[in-house]
C-alpha cells in the first residue's frame, strides 16, 4: 500500500515540474518536501491503521479520508510555518484526493485477504478444568483472535490408558484441532509429551500454558512465572546501544510535544475559566524507574478536592469535572507529561506509573509487581492499549501481566506499534487507562 503513496505523489510532482513549473523536479529541493509528505501521508495511514487493522466496510471511507486529509492538512501546516511552500498544491491535493480511494481499496484487500487467509484456531488444553475454563473465558473477550477451545484433557486422561493407547492424538484428530496447550504438570508427563512430539510433526503447533498466552493473547501469566523464568533480557537494561537510542527518541518525541503544549495552554485556560475553575496544572507523585518517586504533571480534570478519596480512578469518576471529562476524553489532560519525558522521568512508551500508595499494597498482593520498575515508565505502554483502566486489584493483576509481555518483547519496534494503537485510540476518541 506504501508504495502506491510513494508513486502517486512522485508521479504528480514530475508531472507538475515538466507539464507545468518547467523545472527539474529531482535536482530541486521540492524532492526532498515530497519524499516527506509521502512520509506524513504513510505515518498517517499506519497511525490510523490502515490497511492491517480489520475494519468493516461502513469505517474504511472515515480513515481513508481521515489518512489522507491529514498528511495534507500536515504538509501543509510545515510549508506555512517555514514561510515556502515549495510544494505545489496539484501535489498536495492532487495527491491527497488520489490517495482516498486507493486507501480504501487497500484496506478492503486486506481484509479479505485476511479473511481469506486466517482460519480460526481449534484449541485443545491439557491441563486442569481450571486452565481451560481461563482460556475459554480469555479468547472469548478477544473476538479479534481466531481461537476457540475445542476440547479439554486432564494430565490424567492424556497421558494414561491401555498400552499403545493414545488418547491425546486422538483427540487432536477427533475435534481436527490445530493447537496443543499443555499445563506445567503435563509438560511432566513423559507420555504426553511423546504424543505431543508426534502431533508437532504432523503439523500442529504445540505451547505451553505462558507461550499460548504471550502469543494469542499479548500478556504473560503471573501465576505460571517462577523467580528463573524472569530472567529475561530486557532490552532497556541489558543493550545499551537500545537504551541510548530509546532515550534520544524519548527526547525528540518530548520536544515535539512541548511545542504542541504551549499551544494548547491558552485553550485549556478557557475552558477551565468556563467549567473547571481551580489550578491549570495537577501534580502528583508516581513511583518510577527502581522504585524512585517522581511528580508528574497534568492538566487538572478533576476537582480541588479529589484527593481526599483514596478510591482507584474510574472511567465515569464522580470527581471528574464537565471541562476535565472533555480533556480526558481527548487525552489531553495527560499532555504537560512531554515535561516529565524530556526530564527522563518517563519514556515516550513503557509500564505506567502508580501512585506511591497503591504500589505499597499491590507490591504485597501481586507477585513480581516490583519488577515493572525495573524499566523508565512511559506515557503510555502495551497495558494502556490492551486493557485500559485499571478499577481494582484484579485490573491492577491484568495489566501486569501486559506490562511483563512488553518487558520481555521490548524493542522500537513493539514502541512503534504501541505508539501507533494509541494513536488510533486518541483519533477514536475513546477512553484508556490511568
Amino acid at each position: 500500500m506504501y508504495g502506491g503513496v510513494f508513486v502517486v505523489v512522485l508521479g504528480l510532482s514530475k508531472y507538475h515540474a515538466e507539464f507545468i513549473g518547467d523545472y527539474d523536479f529531482t535536482g530541486s529541493s521540492r524532492f526532498a518536501w515530497a519524499l516527506a509528505f509521502v512520509l506524513l501521508l504513510c505515518g498517517a495511514a499506519y497511525g490510523l491503521g490502515l490497511p492491517e487493522v480489520p475494519r468493516t466496510p461502513r469505517s474504511r471511507l472515515p480513515m481513508s479520508l481521515m489518512a489522507s486529509g491529514s498528511g495534507a492538512l500536515g504538509i501543509s501546516l510545515v510549508q506555512l510555518f517555514v514561510g515556502d511552500a515549495l510544494l505545489p498544491r496539484l501535489v498536495v491535493f492532487g495527491s491527497a484526493a488520489l490517495l482516498v480511494p486507493w486507501f480504501y481499496a487497500m484496506s478492503t484487500l486486506a481484509g479479505a485477504g485476511r479473511a481469506a487467509l486466517e482460519r480460526r484456531d481449534r484449541v485443545i488444553v491439557v491441563g486442569p478444568w481450571q486452565l481451560e475454563a481461563d482460556l475459554a473465558s480469555e479468547l472469548a473477550g478477544h473476538p479479534e483472535k481466531p481461537a476457540s477451545v475445542v476440547a479439554h484433557l486432564t494430565e490424567d486422561a492424556a497421558g494414561q490408558g491401555a498400552p499403545g493407547s493414545r488418547p491425546l492424538l486422538e483427540a487432536v484428530r477427533r475435534e481436527n484441532a490445530t493447537v496443543l496447550v499443555l499445563s506445567g504438570a503435563a509438560q511432566a508427563d513423559d507420555n504426553i509429551i511423546d504424543q505431543a512430539a508426534a502431533l508437532h510433526e504432523s503439523g500442529v503447533r504445540v505451547r505451553t500454558q505462558s507461550l499460548f498466552y504471550e502469543e494469542w493473547l499479548g500478556k504473560i501469566p503471573v501465576a505460571d512465572l517462577g523467580r528463573v523464568s524472569l530472567f529475561f533480557d530486557i532490552g532497556e537494561v541489558h543493550r545499551e546501544r537500545f537504551g541510548r537510542v530509546k532515550r534520544l527518541i524519548d527526547v525528540a518525541g518530548g520536544t515535539v510535544g512541548l511545542v504542541i503544549l504551549v499551544l494548547v495552554v491558552p485553550v485549556v485556560v478557557v475552558g477551565n475559566l468556563i467549567a473547571n475553575r481551580g489550578r491549570l496544572f495537577y501534580v502528583q507523585s508516581r513511583i518510577g524507574r527502581n522504585g524512585v518517586p517522581f511528580d508528574i504533571y497534568k492538566f487538572r480534570s478533576m476537582r480541588e478536592d479529589a484527593e481526599a478519596s483514596t478510591d482507584w480512578t474510574d472511567e465515569r469518576d464522580p470527581r471528574v469535572t464537565r471541562f476535565g471529562r472533555i480533556l480526558r476524553v481527548t487525552h489531553l489532560d495527560e499532555l504537560p507529561q512531554v515535561w516529565n519525558v524530556v526530564r527522563g522521568d518517563l519514556s515516550l512508551v513503557g509500564p505506567r506509573p502508580e501512585q506511591p500508595r497503591y504500589v505499597a499494597d499491590l507490591v504485597e498482593k501481586l507477585p513480581y509487581y516490583d519488577l515493572r520498575h525495573i524499566v523508565r515508565p512511559g506515557l503510555t505502554g502495551w497495558a494502556q492499549v490492551k486493557y485500559g483502566y485499571a478499577g481494582d486489584e484484579h485490573d491492577a493483576l491484568e495489566k501486569l501481566q501486559y506490562d511483563f509481555h512488553y518487558l520481555r518483547r521490548q524493542s522500537l519496534a513493539f514502541d512503534l506499534k504501541i505508539v501507533a494503537r494509541t494513536t488510533r485510540s486518541v483519533l477514536g476518541i475513546q477512553g484508556r487507562g490511568r
